[in-house]
Formats: structure tokens, C-alpha cells, sequence
């Protein structure tokens, strides 16, 4: 940390005046900030240093970087024959703390200390008022008082008048006199408390100095001449996270999709009318690289037994894709995607106008894009899951951007429904939004298992398991309204990654038979309900496996 020196010393460098160059542009990045602050200043010829701030004490002294160019020429930064910046560096000082009143985090006693200056001054403040009031019935007096020796003096006597007149001015001055001495035996009392305090205060608390930070480049030019310059560094405290905001539509044919950031800051300055750019970089993930470790692999013989016995296990896996900038990197690399889920690029989203960000360590809502997109609807069911028929939306992604993963607000025509989380999606990905539950369905399942063995002993034994699952779709409307809507059903069967073991769908014991099977052993089903329908499914399949099988 470097500090200014004493200007109060004899023969020491006088100071220059800061110039106070606003924050224009900010770059937020995913755990901290990049601030740009742009202004003029009037160089003269020679070697000169010129003082920028005051900026936050929290600048990070190795990001720093300044640019100068003339004002009047618009040369590049630093061109040959033109201005150009020597040094830059960040110089803090410590200052005293200005006037104000107590934050949240000081101690009881220095705020009951600015409690009582508080009600002292106002004490102050109506006792002049009061001595304002007492002066103008004083004067009142006095002219009632010429009055009456005027008129006793012209003949012209009305002593019920003055009487009443005199009454009235006596008892008001009487009425402030009172209320004087009463404010001064209570502005007596708050003295003694407020000298009492500040005396405890002086004892127990010193009030700290506050830390102050100024940019300081030193600038060499050829000749006087306005000039712009321009100061980069980057900031701690600051970070953003991707919002969205999914409408759909009455018709349920288009989706509303508005994409917003929430960006929190507590960098000691505030962010007023800034250009605001929001960007998935990590500048610091360099900084610590991997450790590595010894991979030791070995080979042995398998036993006996190992060679007789095939051990299989049942697993679950997911189903995923993660995309790129188009649809033709849906089937890009797998697997968790690095900090902001950006898919491995950074990417960068700006604001459309300027937005104001308090350093206040609240989270601040700033729109970044909105697109509407033709949609399909679906209202399907995984069973095994939940029992719950979901509408879900899927649309292309229009935004001219990509998607970044994040939560999702829910609306539809009966208002907000929920929240969701956007994966990632590149650019004409499509998207795929569940919009809550239907509460007019219901769907129940049930499931049997029974196994058996076939064939003979050590020649061509086999473990059949048969799983039958049945599945009660029911609507709940009132039989009568409306007409029947489109219910799709999805079940799983296991599929086998060796040959000693298959599964297959008996198709004649199924009932209905399945409107689709894929490779991911996903059956499909799709039921036209009408109001108050019911309808039964059964899907039955078997898993058939060789005796040299476990683990089934």
C-alpha cells in the first residue's frame, strides 16, 4: 500500500486536485468486475501527474491499466508523438470519517451519542423559536401600553377593551415563559447526558479513519492540450447469475421468453448509468492448475469362477445432451459444465441501455432480451416418477443468444405457477419448459414381479424375471365438459448392455399395445381422455439371463 505524503510538511510535493472520472462502462464476470472510467483533463507541456478518484479501495493493483489520447488530434492511446502514460498506480490513504450519521454496524453508544446531539439541536432549534414568539408579545405589550396613553391622553378612554387586550398578552407570555423554562431545565439535562456520553465514548472508542483510494498516472506530453483518458482495473466483490421469465400463451402456441441477471456488487462505490456487459470469463482459472496424481494400473489372471460368472448390476443413468452455439452441436461433450454452465466458451450478454447498480450486497434485477417463439404443448406423465400430468412447452431458442442455465419463472393465463431451471441451450436449440401440473388428471400405478426358471440344469437354465406395471389414467372433469384432450404416458423398460442377458416387451400380454418403444427403453403411450374417462394400461416385459449370471 502506498500513501501520499504529509502536504502540511515544509518543502513536501504539493497534491494534485482528483479529478473525479465516473465509472461509464462495467464488465461483470462470473466472481468479480471489470471497471472502465473515462474522462478529460487538461495536460500541459512536459512530465506531469495527474490524481484519478476517488475510486474503491478494493482495485486490484496488477489489473490496472491507463490509456491517454488528445482530445483534440484522436490519435490512438499512446501513439508516437503523442501523450503517453509513464506510470499508473493505486495510491490509498487513510482519512478521517465524514460527518454523517452512524451506519448499522457501530456500537450502541456512539449511537445514542448521535441520538442526543440529534435532540439537542432540535432543543436548540425550538428554543429559538420560543425566544422569536416571547420577543413579538413583548413588543405587542409595548404597543397596547403607547395605545393606552395615547387614548388617556385624547380623551378617549375604553377600559374594558385594554383590560381584555392586556389579559389576553399576559396570559401568552405567560404561556411561553413556561414553556421556555421547561426546554431549559430539559437542555440542561440533555447537556449533562450528552457530556456524560462523549466522555464514555472518548474513553472506550476511538472512531476509526476511513480508507481512501486514488489512481496516480504520471503523463508525458509535448505540448498543452485536452486529452482523454481511459483507466481498466479490476474489482473483487461482484458477481451475476443468469434469470428467466417463461410466459405462456392463452392459445398455448407461443412462449414469451425474457432473459434477465441478477447482479449483486459490494464494491464500496455505486454503478450509476453504466454501460453494463455481463461475461462467463474466469480470468483467475489459470491461476491454480490441477494436481496430478499417479494412475497405476495393474493386470491380473481372472479366477476360475470369474470365468464361469458374468456379475451385472442395475444402474441408473440420465438422459442428457448438452448443446453448442446450433443444433448440429446437440451432441457435443457430456459431463458438468465449468462455473456458469456456458458450454466451455465464454460468452458475453450486454444490457440494452444503461442500468444503475448500488453497492448495497443486494441482488438487482437487470433485463438483458425478450423473444417470443412458436411452441408444441405436450401434457404427459412419467409414472414412476410422479403421478402428476405436466404441460410442457418446447420451442426453438430465438434470442440471437445462447441460454444459459438458470432458474425460470413460471407464468401462465391463471398467473404465476412456479419456478423452473433453464439448461443450457445454444443458439436454435430447442428448449423444453414444464409449466406445472394439471390438476384435472391423475394417474396411479401399480407393479408385480414374478421369477421363474427355464430349461435344464447346466445345459440351458435360465432366470426369467417378468415385471407387469399397470397404470390407472383417470380425468376428473365433470363428464360433459369440454372435449377430450391428449394425454401422453411414458414408462421404461431396462435395457442390456451384455449379450447374456435380454429384456424384451411382451407385446401380446400388453393392453393397449405401446404407441412407441426407443433405444433408451422409453414406451410410450398416448390416451384421448374425454371428462370423467378412465382408463387402464398394462405394459408387461421380461428380463431373461443364462445361469452364469448374478446379481440379479
Amino acid at each position: 500500500m502506498t500513501t501520499t505524503p504529509d502536504t502540511g510538511a515544509a518543502g513536501a510535493p504539493a497534491e494534485p486536485d482528483a479529478l473525479p472520472f465516473p465509472v461509464t462502462a462495467v464488465t461483470c464476470l462470473e466472481d468479480r468486475a471489470q471497471i472502465e472510467r473515462v474522462g478529460s483533463a487538461q495536460l500541459t507541456a512536459g512530465v506531469q501527474r495527474l490524481r484519478i478518484g476517488p475510486v474503491t479501495p478494493l482495485t486490484v493493483d496488477r489489473s490496472l491499466r491507463a490509456e491517454i489520447r488528445a482530445a483534440d488530434t484522436g490519435e490512438e492511446p499512446d501513439a508516437a508523438g503523442g501523450p503517453r502514460v509513464v506510470d499508473a498506480r493505486v495510491v490509498r490513504v487513510y482519512t478521517p470519517a465524514p460527518p454523517g450519521r452512524p451506519g448499522p454496524e457501530t456500537s450502541e453508544l456512539r449511537r445514542e451519542v448521535d441520538s442526543l446531539e440529534r435532540e439537542m439541536l432540535q432543543a436548540r432549534q425550538l428554543h429559538q423559536r420560543l425566544e422569536s414568539s416571547l420577543a413579538v408579545v413583548r413588543q405587542a405589550k409595548a404597543d397596547l401600553h403607547r395605545d393606552i396613553v395615547q387614548g388617556a391622553g385624547a380623551g378617549d378612554a375604553d377600559p374594558e377593551r385594554w383590560a381584555d387586550r392586556l389579559e389576553r398578552v399576559d396570559e401568552d407570555a405567560e404561556t411561553r415563559i413556561g414553556e421556555l423554562h421547561r426546554l431549559r431545565r430539559r437542555m440542561h439535562d440533555l447537556e449533562e447526558e450528552l457530556r456524560t456520553a462523549r466522555g464514555a465514548l472518548a474513553a472506550t472508542e476511538h472512531e476509526a479513519p476511513v480508507l481512501t483510494a486514488y489512481v496516480e498516472l504520471v503523463v508525458e506530453a509535448e505540448q498543452a492540450a485536452p486529452a482523454e483518458i481511459r483507466v481498466v482495473n479490476l474489482v473483487p466483490c461482484a458477481l451475476w447469475r443468469p434469470a428467466y421469465r417463461a410466459t405462456l400463451a392463452a392459445g398455448r402456441d407461443s412462449v414469451l421468453l425474457e432473459t434477465d441477471a441478477f447482479v449483486w456488487q459490494d464494491t464500496g462505490e455505486d454503478w450509476n448509468g453504466v454501460r453494463l456487459s455481463l461475461s462467463t470469463a474466469r480470468p483467475t482459472l489459470a491461476a491454480a492448475p490441477p494436481a496430478l496424481s499417479d494412475d497405476v494400473l495393474t493386470l491380473r489372471d481372472r479366477t476360475s469362477e470369474e470365468r464361469r460368472t458374468v456379475e451385472v448390476d442395475l444402474r441408473e443413468e440420465d438422459i442428457a445432451t448438452v448443446g453448442g452455439d446450433s443444433p448440429a452441436d446437440a451432441g457435443g461433450a457430456a459431463g458438468p459444465l465449468p462455473g456458469l454452465h456456458d458450454g466451455g466458451a465464454v460468452r458475453v450478454l450486454s444490457a440494452p441501455r444503461p442500468v444503475s447498480i448500488p453497492s448495497d450486497r443486494r441482488p438487482h434485477r437487470v433485463h438483458l432480451s425478450a423473444f417470443t417463439a412458436d411452441c408444441t404443448t405436450e401434457d404427459g406423465c412419467a409414472p414412476e416418477l410422479s403421478p402428476l400430468v405436466v404441460t410442457t412447452a418446447r420451442f426453438a431458442n430465438t434470442a440471437g443468444h445462447v441460454l444459459l442455465a438458470g432458474p425460470v419463472d413460471l407464468v401462465r393465463d391463471s398467473g404465476y405457477t412456479g419456478r423452473a431451471t433453464m439448461t443450457f441451450a445454444g443458439t436454435g436449440e430447442e428448449v423444453r419448459l414444464s409449466f406445472g401440473s394439471q390438476d384435472t388428471f391423475r394417474v396411479v400405478r401399480h407393479t408385480e414381479e414374478h421369477r421363474d426358471t427355464t430349461g435344464l440344469a447346466g445345459i440351458n437354465q435360465r432366470t426369467v424375471i417378468t415385471r407387469e406395471v399397470r397404470l390407472f389414467v383417470s380425468r376428473l372433469d365433470d363428464p360433459g365438459d369440454g372435449a377430450a384432450r391428449e394425454v401422453v404416458i411414458r414408462e421404461r423398460v431396462p435395457v442390456s448392455e451384455v449379450s447374456a442377458v435380454e429384456v424384451r416387451t411382451l407385446q401380446d400380454r400388453c393392453r393397449p399395445a405401446p404407441d412407441g418403444i426407443d433405444a433408451d427403453g422409453i414406451v410410450r403411450y398416448v390416451q384421448h381422455l374425454a371428462p370423467g374417462e378412465r382408463r387402464e394400461i398394462t405394459l408387461v416385459h421380461e428380463i431373461s439371463a443364462t445361469s452364469a449370471v448374478t446379481g440379479l
